[in-house]
């Protein structure tokens, strides 16, 4: 019966996520990302009961029929969806949250050549855009937005929205008084690369010396000056 539940769950995602599904025997029938979590529920299974060999050939058989490749080791939570599918790769120490959706070209993948874990950790209501990267033993926080493209190599918060390449987060979310607590600031963040900038140029000036720096901007500005100085000497 728990296992009814959960692919009742698996069925809601799709519902509430596509607005193009018209009922539930289209998405039993015709849907890669409903077939591809199906597979790996039994692949995973065997994987815990530690068979060896047949959870890695039904996990090649999964990518084979749906272009969806997930290790049969991926830890993935209730009512799961992955829109389209085709290209999406999950590695094998993923953790996956309830209720997260993955759109196509989606890759969760590692870092590590170490049998440790390596793979990112996705928490709850996660909504990972086409072709998003997220790379590394990372964690990302419940209703956590990641735009198409975007390329995460860092954890990132709760409620937040990350976009670019590298992923950086653009928008952080107070979810129980649905208003915005960070917003980008372009000009801002300028500012506070120039002000970096300058105080490593007046370290370096510092290294020099004032006696230097001031001899040197004096050759600067009136090259005949230093010249004399030397003829003087």
């Amino acid at each position: 019966m728990r296992l009814i539940k959960s692919i009742k769950k698996d069925i809601q995602a799709v519902f509430e996520h596509d607005p193009a599904v018209r009922n539930a025997w289209e998405i039993i029938l015709a849907y890669p990302g409903f077939h591809a979590r199906q597979f790996h529920r039994i692949a995973h299974t065997l994987w815990n009961w530690h068979i060896p060999v047949l959870p890695r050939l039904l996990s090649h058989l999964n990518r084979f029929l749906t272009g969806i490749e997930i290790h049969p080791g991926a830890k993935i939570g209730e009512g799961f969806f992955i829109d389209h599918g085709m290209a999406v790769v999950i590695g094998e120490t993923t953790e996956i949250g309830n209720n997260v959706v993955l759109y196509q070209g989606v890759t969760l993948g590692g870092t590590s050549l170490r049998r440790e874990k390596r793979h990112p950790t996705l928490g709850n209501n996660v909504v990972v855009g086409a072709g998003a990267r997220l790379i590394g033993a990372i964690t990302i926080g419940d209703n956590v937005k990641i735009g198409t493209g975007s390329v995460v190599i860092k954890s990132v918060p709760h409620n937040a929205t990350v976009v670019g390449v590298p992923g950086r987060v653009v928008e952080v979310r107070d979810p129980d008084m649905d208003t915005v607590e960070k917003l980008p600031d372009p000009v801002g963040e300028k500012l506070q690369n120039l002000e970096k900038r300058v105080a490593g140029l007046e370290k370096r000036l510092a290294s020099l010396g004032v006696d230097q720096s001031v001899e040197k901007f004096k050759a600067a500005v009136d090259p005949s000056s230093s010249e004399e100085t030397g003829e003087g000497t």
